[in-house]
């Protein structure tokens, strides 16, 4: 794939690759039985074979413009259309997720990391199909469950922050399988951002996540809020005037014991 694209490039020197780019998900399908991580070089320097760094801003000259999304980070974007700049960073943190491959079942009671390569590789089939399917934004939350709650917690997915690759692969694969599933995270615009972000892409439902959850918990806390732009939440119209009057921070683990409740008393069994 790599020496396809460079002779091209070589071949027709002028000739803009975006075209080429958009197909990738299409050829990477093709490719999917015998699933590879394909490198992605600067247009720049097409010449090595080495990923495109994100933090290198040549980068941006390969993205095709269905890419550009400020919500989602380099690797993210291209995920997106099945091409793994690396597979094995960032993945994805869960807890009790049931499975139908009996090789695959993770232990229960404890927490698992599934990489990007993993869940492409060979996709699991998740056993979630009508059953509820707590997403968190912060690890500390699948630690807690995970001492408090072992196996007998709810199947319980983090984000930790906007979700990679990994954390968007999962979401996307147990949406597919049937699973509702339903978000909390911090009551901070960087966490309404993120609700928004999940919530849009993949269906979810608030958690504890409203205006009526944040005035419950607000009177408790009294970290302030930072940040000159309130961020709307597109679930809960009055959900950013209200942080905004009240100018306090909700961090998840300050409203752990309500979440807890809840992993403890809906589809409390791992199978």
């Amino acid at each position: 794939m790599v020496g396809l694209i460079r002779q091209i490039v070589a071949d027709e020197p002028h000739k803009p690759i975006f075209p080429l780019c958009e197909h990738i998900s299409y050829i990477n399908q093709l490719l999917a039985p015998t699933f590879r991580p394909i490198p992605i070089a600067p247009a720049r320097q097409v010449g090595s074979a080495a990923p495109a760094c994100a933090t290198d801003p040549s980068h941006e000259a390969v993205e095709p413009a269905a890419l550009q999304d400020p919500e989602e980070s380099f690797r993210e974007r291209w995920a997106r259309l099945g091409v793994t700049v690396n597979a094995l960073s960032l993945p994805a943190l869960c807890l009790n997720l049931p499975i139908m491959d009996p090789d695959l079942v993770h232990p229960a009671g404890e927490p698992v990391h599934l990489s990007l390569r993993r869940l492409l590789r060979r996709p699991p089939a998740w056993a979630v199909a009508g059953r509820d399917v707590f997403v968190c934004e912060n690890p500390d939350i699948v630690a807690i469950a995970a001492d408090r709650l072992g196996s007998t917690s709810a199947p319980l997915v983090c984000t930790d922050g906007m979700p990679s690759a990994a954390q968007q692969t999962l979401l996307e694969q147990l949406a597919a399988a049937g699973a509702r599933l339903r978000y909390h995270g911090d009551f901070d615009w960087g966490g309404l951002t993120i609700g928004n972000f999940v919530m849009r892409e993949f269906g979810a439902e608030p958690w504890r996540f409203g205006k009526t959850d944040y005035l419950a918990a607000a009177a408790k806390h009294g970290i302030a809020l930072r940040g000159a732009r309130p961020v709307v939440a597109q679930w809960d119209d009055g959900l950013a005037g209200t942080m905004a009057d009240r100018g306090v921070v909700v961090h998840e683990e300050g409203v752990a014991e309500m979440l807890m409740m809840d992993l403890a008393t809906i589809n409390n069994s791992f199978s």
